[in-house]
C-alpha cells in the first residue's frame, strides 16, 4: 500500500513542480492538502510513512476520528461546517478552510477563545454561481469583512473556493477568485485555497497557495478497503 501511495505522490508532486515552472512560482508555496475522505486509519498511516504530513477531511466526525492517532501531522477542516460541531473543528484541526458566514465565524471564535488559540480560516467563495454549493457570492465579500474584523481568536488566512466540473470554466473562476483576493487582500489574508486532483495544476498557475488532493493520490475509494 505505502509505496502504491508513494508513486501516486511522486506524480502528484512532479505535476506541481511543473505548474510552478510554468507559471514561475516556488514549490515551497503550495501546501499540498491529502484529503483522505473515507479512507481508514491504515491508509494514513501508509500516506504518513510515504512522507505526506498535511491532511485534510470534509466531514468533522473523520477528523475526530483521525486526527488524534496522527498528532505530529497537521490537519485542516475542509468542508461546510455546523456550528454545533465547531468545537470540534477548534480542537482538531490546525485550519479551518470553509467559512461562509458571521454566524459560524462568532461560534469558532467563542470556542477557540475558550481553547487559547486562534484558529486560522480561509472565506469560502462561491465563484462557479451553482446553488448546490456553499460560499459566498463573489459581490457580497465585503459585507462579511467588517464583522469579521471584531473576532480576536478567529483570523483570515486567505479564500477558498470548489470550481465548476465544466472544465472549460475552471481557470477563470479560480482567476476570479485571484481578483477577490487582489481587492481584499489586505483583509481576507494571501492564502487561496483551491485545486482538486482534477485541476489542481491549473489552479497553481492561477495562484493557488493551497490544494487538497484525494483521489490523485489514493486512487479509486474502494482500492485499500479490505474486502
Amino acid at each position: 500500500m505505502t509505496n502504491q501511495i508513494s508513486d501516486r505522490i511522486h506524480r502528484v508532486q512532479e505535476k506541481i513542480s511543473g505548474a510552478c515552472r510554468r507559471a514561475g512560482r516556488r514549490e515551497k508555496d503550495i501546501t499540498l492538502i491529502a484529503v483522505t475522505k473515507t479512507w481508514p486509519i491504515e491508509v494514513v498511516a501508509a500516506a504518513v510513512e510515504a512522507g505526506l504530513a498535511e491532511f485534510g477531511e470534509n466531514k468533522v466526525q473523520e477528523l475526530v476520528a483521525k486526527a488524534p492517532h496522527f498528532p505530529d501531522q497537521n490537519w485542516y477542516m475542509i468542508g461546510h461546517l455546523q456550528r454545533n460541531k465547531a468545537r470540534q473543528v477548534v480542537a482538531h484541526a490546525k485550519e479551518f478552510h470553509a467559512l461562509d458566514s458571521i454566524r459560524l465565524a462568532q461560534t469558532l471564535n467563542r470556542h477557540a477563545e475558550s481553547a487559547g488559540r486562534v484558529l486560522p480560516c480561509f472565506l469560502q467563495v462561491n465563484v462557479s454561481g451553482e446553488a448546490s454549493k456553499f460560499g459566498l457570492d463573489p459581490t457580497r465579500i465585503d459585507e462579511i469583512l467588517a464583522p469579521l474584523e471584531e473576532f480576536q481568536s478567529v483570523r483570515l488566512a486567505g479564500l477558498m473556493t470548489l470550481a465548476s466540473p465544466d472544465v472549460r470554466k475552471v481557470r477563470e473562476e479560480f482567476r476570479l477568485l485571484r481578483r477577490i483576493r487582489s481587492r481584499y487582500g489586505h483583509l481576507t489574508g494571501p492564502g487561496l485555497s483551491m485545486g482538486m486532483s482534477g485541476d489542481y495544476e491549473i489552479a497553481i498557475e492561477e495562484g493557488a497557495t493551497h490544494v487538497r488532493v484525494g483521489s490523485a493520490l489514493f486512487g479509486p475509494r474502494n482500492q485499500f478497503k479490505k474486502t
